[in-house]
């Protein structure tokens, strides 16, 4: 068995990239239109807003599903995960005293650091700098820090 590979990692850090409480906003605003449709005559029937609760609901599952994949981050002896990223911890020589590059590639597959996160420059074993990201972004520096002092 590799470890990472084969068998679960302990996890030393994540971040979900979002929560699921958006889905409930299509069927939360239904349900106002509901009660304002039986308040006055006529209207579009409980059918129709049905319809309309389902079909906001599906659209925000799948924006969250989207953002939970592209703006997650796990750190694990092995790797750390940005988004739809990897790279074997290995790779990563220091995470303090790194400048941040004009032009330094964003892990994650993205062009920028996600909004709402705050970029850690990490160099790699090549001299190579990369930019990290996380919301909280002292706990990941903490977290790398910590992972790369333990004896091999």
């Amino acid at each position: 068995m590799r470890p990472g590979f084969d068998e679960p990692a302990p996890v030393l850090y994540a971040e979900r990239g979002a929560s699921w409480w958006p889905v409930l906003w299509g069927p939360a605003f239904c349900l106002v239109g509901v009660v304002v449709e039986l308040l006055r005559p006529g209207g579009m029937g409980l059918g129709t807003w049905v319809l309309v609760a389902l079909a906001f609901t599906v659209a925000a599952a799948v924006w969250v599903r989207a953002r939970r994949a592209i703006g997650a981050v796990e750190l694990t002896p092995f790797v750390l995960r940005q988004g739809r990223e990897d790279l074997p911890v290995e790779r990563i020589e220091a995470v303090t005293d790194v400048g941040a590059q004009v032009g330094a590639k964003v892990l994650g597959g993205g062009w920028s650091v996600p909004k709402g996160a705050t970029a850690l420059p990490i160099r790699l074993d090549d001299g190579a700098v990369v930019l990290a990201w996380a919301r909280d972004a002292q706990a990941l520096r903490d977290a790398l820090i910590r992972l790369l002092e333990r004896p091999s």
